[in-house]
């Protein structure tokens, strides 16, 4: 029980993510298939055989990280005996990655999920104007260096720490003049690094209010199970598994900031010291190695990278 299981954020898609799962594995396969008709559309063609723009729209890139996550999820279950109620201490994941996380442990059905995530996907990105808001990566500052640089740069406007990722990661977001002194400010404070970010809305802050309205309407009318294994919720940094307070802190998430840094580190404080990243990429698994010193974190997304797995587990 020294092991998480960890799910990935936007950011992450890619055009034909899924696709040689699919073709190896069985229960793969009746993922995508169960998506695509919760959905009624094919999105695992647009995963396939993109264009990438389209999977980039994050109504498609949200349900699409999320079916990834599960189909390895699922081929672990089957090919290599994984049962997180026994395997795992906590689940979590970054953004949409909760939604993921919630999914393995049973809280959601994968139908729901898909759907909460389309839902999601598409209000996160109806909430702002596009031009208006923006998001920016400010390198080589502390979180608490960046809320005081986010405070400075608002001037009555929103901007706010959105993701705090570790390792001297964090992503401020709000309007986009906000956002653009935010820059301006952390390079006179010692940033090694601060650029504007290619995304399309200023997602975890003040501005997303609307979407955040509209999830708590999707998330009332779904039914929510405890999960098999706490999740470590990205706003409270703190492991719950009452359905209440799993839809609190999935409403909150909207507009509040994912603290993964401090997620990590209480999962890492609570034992864990093995950590799976399941699904697309290898970000978190980056990020997990420099906030847990001696955790080893391992993705998993690909049929070589679960046959290692099984290969590690005999």
């Amino acid at each position: 029980m020294s092991a998480a299981f960890i799910f990935p954020g936007q950011g992450s898609q890619a055009v034909g993510m899924g696709k040689a799962l699919a073709e190896a594995f069985a229960p793969a396969r009746a993922v995508f298939e169960e998506v695509d008709a919760a959905l009624g559309e094919k999105l695992s063609a647009v995963m396939w055989e993109g264009p990438a723009d389209k999977l980039q729209l994050t109504e498609n890139a949200q349900p699409a990280l999320m079916a990834v996550s599960i189909a390895v999820m699922r081929v672990l279950e089957a090919e290599a005996g994984i049962n997180l109620a026994r395997d795992a201490k906590f689940v979590a994941g970054h953004s949409l990655g909760e939604y993921s996380a919630l999914a393995a442990a049973g809280a959601f059905t994968l139908s729901d999920t898909a759907k909460l995530l389309r839902i999601r996907g598409r209000d996160m990105q109806q909430a702002v104007p596009v031009g208006t808001g923006a998001m920016a990566a400010l390198l080589g500052l502390s979180f608490e260096e960046v809320a005081a640089v986010a405070q400075e740069a608002a001037q009555g406007q929103v901007c706010q720490a959105a993701n705090d990722n570790g390792a001297g990661q964090v992503v401020v977001s709000g309007d986009k003049a906000a956002v653009e002194r935010a820059v301006e400010i952390a390079k006179t404070k010692g940033a090694k690094r601060a650029m504007l970010l290619p995304v399309s809305a200023p997602f975890h802050c003040a501005l997303m209010q609307p979407a955040a309205d509209v999830m708590a309407q999707a998330l009332a009318k779904v039914n929510i199970k405890p999960p098999l294994v706490p999740v470590v919720a990205n706003v409270l940094a703190k492991p719950i598994s009452a359905p209440a307070e799993i839809v609190a802190a999935l409403i909150a998430q909207v507009t509040g900031t994912v603290r993964w840094r401090e997620s990590v580190a209480v999962m890492a404080g609570a034992g864990v010291t093995t950590f799976y990243e399941v699904g697309a990429g290898k970000v978190l698994s980056g990020l997990i190695k420099r906030i847990a010193t001696g955790a080893s974190a391992t993705a998993i997304g690909s049929p070589e990278d679960i046959a290692a797995f099984k290969a590690a587990r005999a």
